[in-house]
């Protein structure tokens, strides 16, 4: 897993050269956005749980058949792992969103994860539902806009006064994580 530093540095070397003013002002960029970088990935494992059980529970709404004898979620052994790994995936989106950098996101949880699932008989279809519905609960809340609809009294809010336009490439970025997931199972 290359940070921004390394792989800045490491872009450097391989060119024998000394880190160039662009490169300087990328790493300036990277530095002085870490306070918002660090609050979207709070705010992501914050509320980590509550986003992995909602987008199954949601990805089974739409398929009922998944929690039926024979489904992929059924018995409770095989739903404990259908939310173990949405839970590792959202993780590692949360690692590659920390970092700036997808590679952890590639090495560790998407090598071979589709050939794993069709292995197992894991549909995919309804991996990607999961997996987009992350997505959409990702972005509201890193721009700090979940449901009050939905939660109610248990609305979670970071409590900061974030505009749209500060999140919007932090939000671009953890959707660009959510998509290499997405089309990896695809």
């Amino acid at each position: 897993m290359l940070d921004a530093f390394s792989r800045s540095v490491v872009s450097a070397d391989a060119s024998t050269s000394a880190l160039s003013g662009a490169d300087i002002n990328t790493l300036k960029g990277f530095v002085a956005e870490g306070n918002r970088r660090l609050d979207a990935v709070n705010a992501i494992a914050s509320n980590a749980s509550c986003m992995v059980s909602d987008a199954v529970a949601g990805m089974i709404c739409e398929n009922q058949g998944l929690i039926q004898a024979g489904g992929n979620c059924y018995p409770n052994r095989r739903m404990a792992a259908c939310l173990r790994d949405a839970e590792i995936i959202l993780r590692y989106v949360t690692y590659a969103l920390l970092a700036g950098d997808a590679s952890v996101l590639d090495d560790r949880c998407l090598n071979g994860l589709k050939e794993t699932y069709a292995a197992l008989g894991v549909p995919t279809t309804s991996t990607v539902r999961a997996v987009q519905i992350m997505k959409a609960q990702a972005a509201a809340h890193i721009k700090d806009t979940p449901s009050e609809a939905f939660a109610g009294a248990k609305l979670r809010k970071m409590g900061a006064i974030v505009t749209e336009d500060r999140c919007a490439s932090l939000v671009a970025e953890a959707s660009s994580y959510f998509d290499r997931v997405i089309a990896a199972l695809s």
